[in-house]
Order: C-alpha cells, then structure tokens, then sequence
C-alpha cells in the first residue's frame, strides 16, 4: 500500500499544533519541510523525533525513508 505526499502532509499538520508542512516524494521516499511554533527552544533531533514519532513503525516499513528539515515560524522570518 503505498503512501502519498498529500496524505503525510495532512498527518504531519493534524498531529504537530500549528504545523505547516510541505512534502514531496516517490511514495517510498520523502522530504517532509516543517515549520511549527512547537519546535522553538528544541534541539534539532528532538525537532525530528516530533516529526518521526507521527509515523512510528511505518518509518522504514510503509515509509521507506523520510528526510526531515523543521523550522519555527521565526526561524523562517528571517531567511
């Protein structure tokens, strides 16, 4: 069964308050860019597992392989 971006996306934004997320893939393999007030003040591994712990055994299963890159909204401010 494979996965879509469209349907991680929804997920990502539905379990992370505030989230913002973009994601592109193959339906094995994605890049999932996420921004969230939430992240402010976690380091970047804690940042992803936020995002992992969405999917849970699906990561390395349905999901083949996820590439993560997070934000806060003023992180993002000031790019």
């Amino acid at each position: 069964m494979s996965v879509t971006p469209e349907e991680l996306r929804q997920r990502i934004e539905a379990a992370i308050p505030h989230a913002v997320a973009e994601v592109t893939g193959d339906g094995h393999h994605f890049r999932a860019e996420v921004t969230s007030p939430v992240f402010a003040g976690l380091g970047r591994i804690a940042q992803h597992q936020l995002v992992y712990a969405v999917f849970g055994d699906e990561i390395g299963d349905r999901i083949h392989a996820l590439s993560i890159k997070t934000t806060t909204p003023t992180t993002e401010a000031l790019r």
